[in-house]
């Protein structure tokens, strides 16, 4: 008797839209590096349009598919209006975030409004958004937003922080419920400590950077190519069952 073997899915993002907020650098220029690679147009945005276009250069030479849109994602009705001229977009990647870091006691009203409007309103809105286009055409996608493993645990001096991304897990399994039947994906990836521009100086830190080493079981901290396959598997078809749920590339951190 002849063995039907299964097909393996594709990786492959070919006529695929792509948007990526945040994608002016460290983990949104990689998600977005990710993304085309794989053959999708990837639309990026962010606030700096001198990086954008530095990064739709490289993608260019490398003859990736990319268009820039210079935008600040806090600003929701620039953003839905952003949404509502463009053709729906079957992938939405949110890595635009921020930390303002400091002891419970000592958080300022101010950087508390500053971190949930971008960590988490922002990003609700954008997938409300996305999503009402997808609906409208009646077309399937997946949306990832990058959280982090500080989504899953506490962290000292980071209250505000931890409470933003608990949030954007809480939303991602209500969204996945509900968008469900209309076969819109919606997942997290969590990060550990990645080397960027913004940690820079944390890991400047003897004391900080042995803290970060001695819970991460796997004894080094995050590049951004960690998080590069994790992003193509939520993207693609690979993860076609996949929705409400978190992939964790954080070396261990949150095992215990």
């Amino acid at each position: 008797m002849t063995i039907s073997l299964p097909i393996t899915p594709s990786f492959d993002l070919f006529k695929k839209r792509a948007l990526v907020s945040g994608a002016s650098s460290g983990i949104g220029l990689a998600c977005a590096t990710t993304l085309a690679s794989a053959g999708a147009h990837v639309t990026l945005i962010a606030r700096r349009e001198e990086k954008l276009l530095e990064l739709k250069e490289a993608l260019d030479q490398e003859g990736y598919q990319s268009d820039i849109l210079v935008l600040d994602v806090t600003q929701l009705d620039a953003l839905e209006q952003a949404l509502n001229a463009r053709e729906p977009y079957d992938i939405v990647l949110n890595s635009a975030g921020l930390a303002i870091h400091s002891p419970a006691l000592d958080t300022q009203q101010a950087d508390f409004d500053t971190v949930f409007d971008l960590n988490v309103k922002a990003a609700y809105f954008l997938f409300q958004f996305a999503a009402r286009r997808l609906m409208e055409a009646q077309k399937p996608g997946s949306f990832i937003s990058i959280s982090s493993q500080m989504a899953h645990v506490g962290g000292i001096d980071r209250a505000v922080y931890c409470a933003s991304k608990h949030a954007v897990e809480g939303f991602t399994k209500a969204m996945a419920i509900e968008w469900g039947k209309q076969n819109i994906r919606v997942n997290t990836i969590c990060p550990t400590f990645i080397k960027t521009e913004l940690t820079a100086s944390t890991f400047a830190d003897p004391e900080k950077l042995a803290w970060l080493q001695s819970n991460i079981k796997l004894d080094r901290v995050g590049e951004v190519e960690d998080l590069m396959g994790a992003v193509l598997y939520l993207a693609s078809s690979a993860s076609g069952m996949v929705t409400g749920t978190s992939l964790k590339v954080d070396g261990g951190w949150t095992a215990e």
